[in-house]
C-alpha cells in the first residue's frame, strides 16, 4: 500500500471548490441549475460549431468527410441553443441527473471509509459516514420525486448547498485524514 506524504492537494482543492460551491448555492440557490444549464449550452453550441467545421475542413481535403461528424455538430447545436433559450428544460434534466451524482458520490465515499476506520481516526471516520449516508438519503429522495425536487428548486437549493458544504468539508478531512 502507498504511504501519502502530505497533503492530498487534490481532495483538498475539491473540498475547497465544494464549500465555495455551497456557499454561493446557499446564497443564490435558483442560480444553481440556471448557471449550469447555461455552461452545458455554451459547451454543446461550441463542440456542435467544432464537429460542423471539423466536417468542411475534412470535405476540401478528402472529398468525403465523415457524415457522423456533419450529425453530431448539428445535434449539438441544436442542443446547445436549446438549452440557452429555453433553460427550464435543462433544469428539468439536470434535476434529474443531479441526484443520481448525489448517490453514486456518496457510494463512492462510504465505499473508502474503511481506510479512515483502519488509520484510527475515530471522529473523520463518523463525520464521513453520516454526511455520506445523508446525502445518499437526499439522493433516492431527490430520484423518487422529481416533480417535488423541480418545484421546490429554491428549498432544495438551500439542502444542496448545506450538503455540498459538508461534502467539501468531508474531502477537506479526508485530505487531512491521509497525512
Amino acid at each position: 500500500m502507498k504511504k501519502y506524504s502530505g497533503f492530498v492537494w487534490m481532495e483538498l482543492t475539491v473540498g475547497i471548490l465544494l464549500i465555495l460551491l455551497g456557499v454561493f448555492t446557499f446564497l443564490r440557490p435558483g442560480s444553481l441549475l440556471t448557471g449550469i444549464v447555461a455552461i452545458y449550452g455554451l459547451i454543446a453550441l461550441i463542440t456542435g460549431i467544432d464537429d460542423i467545421l471539423t466536417f468542411i475542413r475534412l470535405e476540401k481535403y478528402t472529398g468525403f468527410a465523415p457524415a457522423v461528424s456533419l450529425i453530431s455538430g448539428i445535434l449539438s447545436v441544436m442542443c446547445g441553443c436549446m438549452l440557452l433559450l429555453y433553460p427550464d428544460a435543462g433544469k428539468w434534466i439536470l434535476s434529474l441527473l443531479f441526484p443520481i451524482w448525489f448517490i453514486a458520490h456518496c457510494i463512492s465515499r462510504l465505499s473508502h471509509t474503511y481506510i479512515l476506520r483502519m488509520a484510527g481516526q475515530k471522529f473523520f471516520y463518523y463525520f464521513s459516514l453520516i454526511v455520506n449516508i445523508a446525502g445518499l438519503i437526499l439522493g433516492i429522495l431527490m430520484v423518487f420525486n422529481p416533480v417535488l425536487t423541480f418545484m421546490t428548486m429554491r428549498f432544495m437549493g438551500y439542502i444542496v448547498a448545506v450538503y455540498l458544504v459538508l461534502l467539501g468539508i468531508d474531502s477537506i478531512v479526508a485530505a487531512l485524514g491521509r497525512r
